[in-house]
């Protein structure tokens, strides 16, 4: 009897403990309580419903908070912001996008999520406004069927000797970064010229969409594509699509990244979630299911040896400011954009 009484107090001193293990990560106690009476979250990403509903359910049923996810394109989404602001009537309490930097910053909370320790030094904004959720890299997306391996070339200049090709290379309508990227690694005069010799020759194909433009290259209606995202070309690929990706110098790198609206309707439940997307747990999820590059370096990346094909080639780092994307627009329309 004595023996089954410690037992039962020590089972019971245990649970309390046990079930605090058992919590994710990314749990932030101090805000919990404020965040489950808050009872919601409302999310604006760029992010396709397809990974992100399943990503957010994670943050559900781990909370019991609803998300109310907005899914859209990066720049209307921005106006839809700014039209809150203006109106007062802001509903939106975290952003998850490719241009969440581009936010005024009286519109965006300066914070430090405890996940933000371990990501990728790039990943962290000086300003504590932003922090990268996944990399991206921007690599030539082919068809498997459509190009030969010996095809594929070994530079940006190769494309100019790859006749077959013209009117058929794509290019998204909006690659200002990667632009600027290719300025940056070949001197601006001679990636000017470079970029203009490829638009001249091959008079490439000025799509709207990354996401379509993955789609376009796989379903065979374009043999290649100048640039594209790798995670969306991985994540075709591992559904069984003819597509497959090669790094060239230089390889642009980009963060999908997270803020939190300054004046957020749902404050503690927008803090608890940008932690959440920073966690071991929503990275691994997004990384396997999605191919998204986690920014945690103890996150395997998806396929595992992304990083260091990658890591092969000049990686730069280019992000613009709304200023800068606005002037970069310009040129790269000047150039790819049909006469």
């Amino acid at each position: 009897m004595k023996h089954l009484l410690i037992c039962a107090v020590a089972a019971l001193v245990c649970a309390p403990a046990c079930a605090q293990s058992q919590q994710p990560s990314w749990i932030m106690p101090e805000l919990m309580a404020g965040a489950r009476s808050e009872g919601q979250l409302t999310v604006y990403s760029s992010t396709n419903e397809q990974e992100g509903l399943p990503l957010w359910k994670l943050f559900e049923d781990a909370t019991g908070i609803k998300v109310n996810y907005i899914r859209g394109a990066e720049s209307p989404l921005h106006a839809k912001i700014a039209l809150e602001a203006r109106t007062g009537q802001q509903s939106w309490d975290v952003h998850n996008a490719g241009t969440v930097n581009m936010i005024p910053e009286n519109l965006a909370l300066q914070f430090e999520p405890p996940n933000a320790r371990d990501i990728m030094p790039e990943a962290r904004d000086p300003n504590k406004r932003w922090y990268g959720v996944y990399a991206g890299y921007s690599v030539p997306q082919y068809n498997t069927n459509l190009v030969k391996p010996d095809e594929l070339p070994k530079t940006f200049e190769d494309f100019l000797d790859r006749k077959q090709w013209v009117g058929k290379l794509a290019i998204e309508a909006t690659d200002r970064e990667w632009m600027d990227a290719v300025l940056q690694f070949f001197g601006r005069d001679k990636g000017l010229k470079l970029l203009r010799d490829i638009q001249t020759t091959l008079k490439p194909v000025v799509l709207d969409g990354h996401f379509a433009m993955a789609r376009q290259i796989a379903a065979g209606e374009y043999p290649i594509a100048l640039l594209n995202y790798s995670m969306l070309t991985t994540n075709l690929k591992q559904q069984g699509a003819p597509t497959d990706y090669v790094a060239l110098d230089p390889v642009h790198l980009w963060f999908g990244m997270v803020g939190v609206n300054k004046n957020a309707p749902h404050p503690n439940a927008a803090r608890l979630a940008a932690n959440f997307l920073l966690s071991r747990e929503a990275q691994e999820f997004s990384s396997k299911m999605g191919g998204r590059v986690p920014t945690r370096l103890d996150v395997e990346s998806n396929p595992r040896d992304l990083r260091q094909r990658m890591n092969e080639k000049k990686v730069l780092f280019v992000q613009h400011s709304a200023e800068q994307a606005k002037a970069s627009q310009k040129v790269f329309d000047e150039i790819f954009k049909p006469r």
